[in-house]
């Protein structure tokens, strides 16, 4: 069956006329490298994870290792499932299914070998320096700022090869699959651009252009986005490609698919804020985010009623092919995905589940359930067809899909349980006004049960995986490959000249894949533009604060040791206004606060307590120890030890560079001021020195820990120097600063 014919068109449209007949050949090889790439990189990504997961209730399992803790672990986790497991699969469906499409071969050989290898090559530099410790700590975009130029030039590459291929197409229509993967191209690029903006300091260390609340909101921006272009609508659109051959069904509804498309890509581009509900960004971004979030139900459930109705009169298909299986799951994951983020999008819902294991539970139903099964789907599709024989065993891959959908719900399920456990354990009072639980630790000691059963849900995952890997090496054994794939067919630009009325609406733009490629550019900017720039042109959504100061340059290097440990991965520093926060850890939160936080470091998830107001609150002695034995100063803690922070010299020659660094971006260090900087970092570690004697601790002046005991007493105290000092540019801090929280959002 033809794939480009599989939609509906309307009942006017033209009959196709016969042209001159062109011989060429699809590139198999390409296909095949993703393909054996995406397996691969996806057994690495999945047992990093399970590694991660194991560590959350048996920290030891990083063998105090500095490389493998936690904080390192998990953006490698993420950024080897997400662009390489995951990444790999998008490239490998895209360049199979778009050739087909456009009856034509890839643009250029070489651009697809640049492709395939440079984005490899980027996604061994990911492996390499996250567990150095080199980072942004902007979540999904952890990648310091070489690798991020590499990126860009690989993904100018890969559109330029989608857009040149769709150019000297054979076919004139422009399938709905096609739609996707030009909105991913060009959205993801403008995405990754925006959010990369920084001041390089050392070739593995950089600041963002953006501080505090301007960098929450671009972060989250791009972070929700990439969610929505690189893990939705380019499998949304291999979706529409292999879910119709495989069942050998046209699309449910053509013009389904249009409302799906089109809303889908105006609409999610607003609901980036989301993330930051109750947060310092202003109320009228968050509430913004929350309408489009919303909004986005019925583009999300539109698409998935129209795979899912594809299906209709082929189900005893679905019955016997394991391919159909895994997307029929994927689909249905898909929809359960884009019911709930809209609802946890809403403000009292969300006031439950934000930081919570909650979210986890929710990014995994489509990371496990859409992306991981969709991608099984298309290698059990392919490999046979490649390698022109059949699926070696049907009965291993129904194997695979039980195993792999059981340990979907081993891991979700514990999820759900720990992030409501830990979200009504966080809020509950008792009658006589006091927190129930005041202790962090007391919810940690409740859900670690739940990580344990999360971790054998990613062992039974990995386990189907696996054997996949295993059934589709037996299946290559057996047949042959074929590189070069014989195809026939007529351009539409020789076809004879016929007089049969003309398409008209939607099918004009099905026909001009440029002037569809700028409407969906201009679709996806304009949530953006009216996000974005008022936050920046209009002073009064960051009303600062005179009492807040730039970190000293002892801070300043605590803070990139922070940032380097990654234990923003655990910790957030935003307390939001519930009372059941400002009691448990101090005043919430002002935007005012992090007006020289290059980046941000508000967080995502509560492993462990909010950080905000943690400077004072303890010795530097307990910091010291808390750093050495997390479970000599609290019994029960799951955070893994730091030792080598107290034996490692701290790294005082790239000083200069970062203050001037730092100064570029916008924080109003002094001229000359890193002449200096050495020498007060010394007396300020002296001091730290001379505090940690009180302890009974004698400690060496220029170790990691000085500078990272220095930025934790920071935080959070400087509001407390002048609690009667004016906000610019109209709000009084005495307001900000009353102590309870707002009455709208009290808890």
């Amino acid at each position: 069956m033809n794939a480009a014919a599989t939609t509906k068109p309307p009942a006017n449209s033209p009959p196709r006329a016969t042209g001159v007949v062109e011989s060429f050949a699809y590139d198999n090889r390409i296909v095949r490298a993703f393909a054996i790439a995406t397996v691969i990189w996806g057994v690495v990504g999945m047992s990093a994870g399970l590694l991660a997961a194991i560590q959350l209730f048996f920290p030891e399992a990083n063998l105090n290792l500095q490389f493998v803790t936690f904080g390192r672990l998990r953006p490698l986790h993420t950024n080897a499932v997400i662009f390489a497991f995951i990444g790999n699969a998008m490239f490998m469906g895209i360049y199979y299914s778009l050739q087909r499409l456009c009856k034509a071969r890839m643009f250029s050989d070489l651009l697809s070998k640049i492709n395939f290898w440079g984005w490899n090559a980027i996604i061994v530099s990911a492996a390499i320096t996250l567990p150095l410790g080199f980072t942004s700590s902007k979540e999904y975009a952890e990648l310091e700022w070489p690798i991020d130029i590499a990126i860009t030039l690989i993904w100018v590459v890969f559109t330029v090869n989608l857009l040149g291929t769709i150019i000297k197409r054979r076919e004139k229509h422009i399938y709905v699959a096609i739609w996707f993967y030009i909105a991913t191209a060009l959205t993801v690029a403008v995405l990754h651009i925006v959010n990369s903006l920084e001041v390089p300091v050392t070739f593995w260390k950089s600041y963002s252009v953006y501080a505090g609340v301007q960098d929450a909101l671009v972060q989250w921006w791009y972070g929700h986005n990439a969610v929505a272009f690189f893990l939705t609508t380019p499998f949304l659109g291999m979706m529409y490609y292999f879910l119709p051959k495989a069942a050998d069904r046209p699309v449910f509804s053509y013009r389904l698919s249009i409302i799906h498309f089109w809303a889908l890509i105006f609409v999610y581009i607003w609901a980036g804020p989301h993330h930051l509900l109750f947060t310092a960004l202003p109320d009228w971004a968050q509430s913004l985010g929350m309408v489009f979030s919303l909004m986005l139900i019925a583009p999300s459930w539109g698409g998935m009623l129209n795979g899912l109705l594809t299906l209709r009169g082929a189900w005893d298909k679905v019955r016997q092919d394991p391919m159909l299986k895994f997307m029929v799951v994927a689909v249905t994951a898909y929809g359960m995905a884009t019911l709930e983020g809209p609802m946890l999008a809403i403000k009292s819902v969300n006031s439950l589940s934000h930081y919570t294991d909650w979210t986890i539970a929710h990014v995994h139903t489509g990371a496990l359930g859409w992306n991981g099964f969709i991608t099984f789907s298309m290698l059990y599709y392919l490999i046979p067809r490649l390698y022109q024989t059949k699926l070696w065993s049907v009965k291993l891959a129904n194997y695979h899909f039980w195993i792999a959908l059981l340990g979907m719900m081993f891991y979700v399920v514990p999820m759900y349980a720990s992030g409501i456990t830990q979200g009504l354990m966080w809020k509950q009072f008792t009658a006589d006004g006091f927190l129930q639980y005041p202790n962090f630790l007391e919810t940690v000691l409740q859900i670690v049960p739940m990580y344990r059963l999360r971790a054998i849900g990613g062992s039974l995952y990995i386990l189907g995986t696996l054997l996949m890997a295993f059934n589709l090496w037996r299946t290559a054994r057996a047949g042959v490959f074929l590189p070069e794939q014989a195809a026939q067919a007529a351009s539409w630009r020789t076809q004879e000249a016929h007089t049969a009325p003309g398409p008209w609406g939607h099918r004009v733009l099905e026909g001009k894949p440029m002037l569809l490629a700028v409407l969906a550019l201009v679709a996806i900017l304009i949530g953006g533009v009216v996000e974005l720039v008022p936050m920046f042109l209009i002073k009064e959504n960051v009303p600062t604060i005179a009492s807040v100061k730039p970190y000293t340059a002892l801070e300043v290097l605590g803070r990139d040791i922070y940032i380097r440990e990654g234990c923003v991965g655990c910790h957030s520093q935003m307390i939001r206004p519930f009372r059941s926060e400002t009691e448990r850890y101090g005043e919430y939160s002002k935007a005012g606060e992090f007006v020289y936080d290059h980046p941000f470091l508000w967080g995502s998830k509560r492993t462990g307590p909010d950080l905000h107001r943690i400077g004072g609150k303890y010795p530097d002695a307990w910091h010291y120890n808390h750093m050495d034995d997390p479970r000599s100063m609290s019994s029960g803690s799951i955070m893994p030890r730091y030792p080598w922070l107290l034996t490692q010299t701290l790294e005082t020659n790239s000083l200069p560079a970062r203050i001037s660094a730092l100064r570029k971006v916008g924080v109003p260090y002094p001229a000359g001021y890193e002449d200096k900087a050495l020498a007060e970092l010394q007396a300020q570690a002296a001091k730290v020195v001379t505090n940690l004697k009180v302890g009974a601790i004698k400690a060496e002046p220029d170790k990691d820990i000085i500078a990272l005991i220095a930025y934790l007493q920071r935080l959070g105290t400087d509001i407390k120097a002048n609690p009667a000092a004016p906000t610019t540019p109209a709000t009084p801090v005495k307001t900000a600063q009353a102590g309870a929280a707002a009455p709208a959002a009290a808890n």
